[in-house]
């Protein structure tokens, strides 16, 4: 990503601003994508300061969030930098993911609808399509409770997320999607949010489903494997969106 330096204020160094240029891109794109939800949920990227990670200021819509108003967070849910309080259960998650896993440098959560209906049914993300089929067997679960409700939630999140999964559904919540890199956390929720909208439509239509068979579902599977470095790294796909602000929409990285 080509950052404008002579928009970077003096007090981010080159590397904390490319951060808060991507993460004020994956806001936009969420709104373009319709993943928005009035002022909640929330986003974040790892700082390279130990304990400190950065966070939407609560209270703006996506589509007002740019590099420079972002807020830095501690683990401790403390306003390290920033003119906006946090959202308290954005603080639960977000922390709870970074501090247990230091592979994870991205948490993207949403509350749309498919991915909202998906997380109320027993069955789970079903491999309807190639989309949902990539994290069979890379997918995990987490039990609703109140975000804010203490540290054990927050250790409860984190132990069923696991050492290596970069998708999860929140039952009776919404999606959570992970990653290494900004395109590889942007492509995992792309592909969760296409796979509960299809479910939804299909399971609403009454048709009898058809489900891959098991050799070619596992074939498929590798490529959502958090190991296999292949197709879902998700730079070309994070190039096409910082292309599409480019031409629409700077102000994301101001």
């Amino acid at each position: 990503m080509a950052t404008n330096t002579a928009l970077r204020p003096a007090e981010f160094s080159a590397e904390e601003w490319e951060l808060r240029c991507n993460l004020a891109a994956l806001y936009r794109a969420f709104v373009r994508y319709g993943w928005t939800d009035l002022i909640y949920t929330h986003i974040s990227a790892r700082l390279p300061e130990e304990g400190l990670y950065l966070l939407n200021p609560y209270g703006l819509l996506f589509e007002e969030i740019t590099a420079s108003n972002l807020i830095t967070l501690d683990y401790d849910g403390n306003v390290v930098r920033g003119d906006y309080p946090c959202n308290d259960a954005g603080h639960a998650i977000h922390h709870a993911v970074l501090k247990a896993r230091p592979d994870v440098n991205w948490v993207l959560h949403s509350h749309t609808r498919a991915g909202m209906a998906v997380s109320c049914m027993k069955c789970g993300l079903l491999p309807l399509v190639q989309q949902s089929m990539f994290y069979q067997g890379h997918i995990s679960y987490h039990d609703w409770d109140v975000q804010t409700s203490g540290q054990e939630e927050c250790d409860a999140l984190a132990a069923d997320l696991g050492p290596k999964n970069m998708a999860m559904i929140l039952h009776n919540h919404g999606l959570l999607a992970c990653g290494r890199t900004v395109g590889e956390a942007f492509v995992t929720l792309y592909n969760l949010e296409v796979g509960c909208k299809v479910q939804v439509d299909v399971m609403q239509s009454g048709q009898e489903i058809i489900l891959p068979g098991e050799a070619e579902l596992a074939r498929t599977a590798v490529y959502g494997d958090p190991d296999y470095a292949g197709e879902l790294g998700g730079d070309r796909e994070w190039d096409a969106i910082i292309r599409w602000l480019e031409r629409t929409d700077t102000s994301y990285r101001t």
